[in-house]
């Protein structure tokens, strides 16, 4: 899977973006990136976002054990790989029928957060056990949603272009070839959202720093990002309000 974001809809770390990273060519230009993931992955589709970005999906090599999941619903597009061991309770919570996959929960989470917003955000992804990693884009609000389960048990990377898009995929190659050094694996037990940054699901009150990463040659390759145990933010709810909130505006 893969999905490049204009850097108007979701701001790149700053801490990604390598010093020593070689001129790349922006991976939006003239669809760079998709036409290389189409080029490596036969049989994959690519929906384009207009000036937002464009998103990936493709079945090829895929492991059976980590599947890869893609699905539309009211303008939300979501990228999903992996299973969901506690689906069925999911399904149940969120008053979706038996035929839902992993995929139609993910998007019907985030419409409950982005609707009425019972819980905290971090709360509802960190409901969500087992091995995945996810994309989600919703077209109304231009807003994303990404997060990587508590173990990084899906091989997922994320890094930045040339001109600061925001590129993620499970592949790590596709990765480098968009950002050059400029790029990490995804921070486990980590979410990212367009007005919000990154944060931790398992530690939501506590801060993330930056930890360079050092390649072979010794030099900067992106960074991985640590729960810092000294610093602590203020917490955020979210009430439950009418179908007009937006609960991306608070996170």
């Amino acid at each position: 899977m893969l999905a490049v974001f204009d850097n108007t809809v979701a701001k790149c770390p700053d801490a990604l973006q390598s010093p020593h990273s070689a001129p790349a060519s922006s991976a939006l230009k003239d669809g760079f990136l998709a036409n290389h993931f189409a080029s490596l992955h036969p049989g994959s589709v690519t929906v384009n976002l207009g000036t937002s970005g464009h998103i990936s999906h493709s079945l090829h090599n895929q492991n059976p054990f980590l599947p890869r999941l893609f699905a539309v619903v009211d303008d939300i597009f979501c990228l999903f790989q992996g299973h969901i061991d506690n689906v069925v309770v999911l399904k149940q919570q969120y008053g979706l029928n038996k035929t839902a996959n992993e995929v139609i929960v993910v998007i019907e989470a985030y419409k409950t957060l982005r609707d009425r917003g019972p819980y905290p955000a971090d709360q509802v992804v960190k409901d969500i056990q087992g091995k995945f990693a996810f994309i989600l884009y919703d077209s109304t609000s231009k807003a994303t949603f990404v997060a990587a389960d508590a173990d990084g048990s899906v091989p997922f990377f994320w890094g930045s272009d040339s001109e600061g898009n925001l590129v993620l995929s499970d592949d790590v190659q596709i990765v480098q070839k968009g950002c050059g050094k400029s790029f990490a694996p995804f921070p486990k037990g980590c979410f990212f959202t367009t007005s919000g940054g990154l944060r931790s699901f398992e530690h939501p009150l506590n801060e993330l720093k930056p930890v360079p990463r050092v390649d072979s040659s010794g030099q900067v390759c992106g960074a991985t990002f640590k729960v810092d145990a000294e610093t602590k933010k203020e917490s955020v709810g979210m009430p439950r309000v009418d179908s007009s909130y937006n609960w991306s505006s608070n996170y």
